[in-house]
């Protein structure tokens, strides 16, 4: 067993809003400059939708993640080595900008030097960022916001697509009812990430400290075969340099304890960091189980009890600071996807072992309980429903359980009865024993959950510890005799704000290498697999 720690995030959909504050932020802190106008690292879809880019999800057409081969073997479905060389020069498999969407700017300076007395009133009119030449604006990051252009495209969302017929037109029926929810999508950071392993310059790497995926800039060759990987779709190119950029999940906020921007500026609090602890010599056989039901519980077990002495001194062994392993102890990550087991990671059945989770929205069904005449206070009648109501259950499963509608019913019915129990907790003090008994927890661990997810504090949401003391000074010294930087502009490297700890402590940006002067993990044992 080597154990290794991550950062990892969850997300509560039931609070997501779409007010897109976290992907406005994002894009001002790493993304608004020449290269990257059509980039978001953070964006927020509207489901049932196509996405952003359009059907990155239908992985028939884009070749993204793993696939298990005739034998058992865990391949890229983009091929092995020697075919993805074939085509290196000509990647088959590459969104292009209609995929995405021609991002575009408008002439403002004629609002206020046009000429009185003109008949018409003057207007802006679109013109596109990448050629200066007038456009139309057809398509954009979230076109299908809040079901805007849903009744244009949606039916095509990739999810629908792989439902039974009749499951399937129900939700699309469902769009005249205004059945949707917000997904906010970040990269991944995956325990076995595609793109590092289909990267033929080894510029993707995942950071040995913490898990972290990154783009080395040096070595970045702009083959793109990493954008073909990920499943996700959230590996760019930057037109302006030719290089491959990314979500660095914020890294210099990170080493000094602090969360990632999107998570400090959501308005719907809904995000959580923390630090998760896993067995590394585990991951390729979780991702290679034949089931893709059982993907689930496989990259669960993936994961180690920060509470088992023997895990923690096995930490220990490994050369985790004992204040990681605290907040490993402390991680509310830990709670959601293993204790109280409500998190969920989209599309396991692309098999990298995601570490952004979510809690799945329980609101369309309570909208579904009330049209249906029933109490959505009534914990029976919301059970009622998520047993006779597959949609949204269908659809929520093939986002988060590879179809296993089961398992995705029982995550709504915990958040059901979590509700119901607090209701008659708040209303006249009485403890539901038979809810609790229905999802086998106990009351302190209905009550912990609906702490977390519903009235948790800044510190409990964000369990994010600081780059290890002891390394800080060589991690400072490092960064700055490489000038290493996740991201290139025009002039050179785009250097983040570097943050500090309170003590004097601490890593500034560009932790780009090990502390012993390495790389990063060189993939599991699945680095550069074919």
């Amino acid at each position: 067993m080597r154990i290794r720690a991550q950062v990892a995030m969850v997300m509560n959909l039931d609070k997501c809003i779409g007010c897109h504050t976290c992907s406005v932020t994002c894009k001002q802190t790493w993304t608004n400059r020449e290269g990257t106008e059509y980039v978001w690292f953070n964006n927020v879809e509207t489901k049932p939708g196509i996405g952003y880019p359009k059907h990155y999800e239908d992985q028939e057409r884009w070749k993204g993640g793993w696939r298990l081969d005739r034998k058992g073997r865990l391949t890229l479905r983009s091929g092995g080595r020697a075919k993805r060389l074939s085509h290196i020069f000509a990647n088959p498999q590459l969104p292009s900008i209609d995929d995405y969407y021609e991002p575009a700017t408008f002439d403002k300076d004629i609002l206020v030097s046009a000429p009185g007395g003109l008949s018409d009133t003057p207007v802006k009119r679109p013109h596109s960022a990448l050629t200066g030449e007038p456009m139309s604006v057809t398509w954009g990051a979230n076109w299908e916001d809040s079901l805007g252009g849903a009744h244009e495209r949606a039916g095509g969302d990739p999810n629908l697509v792989k439902m039974a017929g009749d499951a399937a037109a129900k939700v699309r029926f469902e769009f005249e009812k205004t059945f949707m929810f917000h997904l906010p999508r970040i990269c991944e950071h995956c325990l076995n990430p595609a793109c590092v392993s289909a990267c033929p310059s080894g510029a993707m790497y995942k950071r040995e400290e913490d898990g972290i995926v990154l783009v080395d800039q040096d070595r970045c060759r702009g083959w793109r075969m990493c954008v073909s990987a990920c499943p996700y779709k959230k590996v760019y190119v930057n037109h302006a340099t030719g290089k491959a950029e990314k979500c660095t999940l914020c890294f210099p906020r990170i080493e000094a304890g602090l969360p990632t921007i999107c998570a400090e500026t959501c308005v719907g609090r809904l995000r959580y960091l923390g630090i998760v602890l896993y067995d590394e010599d585990a991951v390729l056989a979780a991702a290679s189980v034949e089931d893709e039901h059982d993907l689930l519980d496989a990259q669960r077990a993936v994961f180690l009890d920060p509470h088992d002495p023997a895990i923690r001194q096995a930490a220990r062994d490994a050369g985790l600071p004992e204040e990681w392993i605290d907040a490993a102890q402390r991680s509310p990550i830990w709670k959601l996807i293993a204790e109280y087991r409500i998190a969920l990671p989209l599309h396991p059945e692309y098999r990298t072992l995601p570490m952004v989770w979510y809690v799945p929205p329980l609101s369309p069904v309570l909208d579904a309980a009330g049209a249906a005449g029933r109490d959505d206070t009534d914990a029976d009648d919301v059970f009622h429903t998520i047993r006779e109501l597959r949609i949204p259950v269908e659809y929520l499963a093939e986002l988060f359980t590879a179809g296993d509608a089961d398992a995705a019913a029982g995550v709504l019915m915990k958040l059901a009865a979590m509700r119901s129990y607090m209701r008659a907790r708040t209303l006249d003090g009485t403890v539901a024993q038979e809810l609790l008994d229905s999802i086998g927890m106990t009351a302190e661990q209905v009550e912990g959950m609906y702490r977390l997810l519903a009235i948790a504090k800044y510190d409990e949401r964000y369990v994010v510890p600081a780059a290890h003391a002891r390394d800080a000074a060589a991690l400072e010294a490092q960064a700055a005799a490489h000038g290493e930087c996740p991201v290139d502009g025009e002039t050179g490297p785009v250097t983040s704000e570097k943050f500090h700890l309170a003590q004097g402590s601490g890593a500034g940006g560009g932790l780009f290498r090990r502390s012993d002067g390495r790389r990063g993990l060189p993939l599991n044992p699945l680095r550069g697999a074919s």
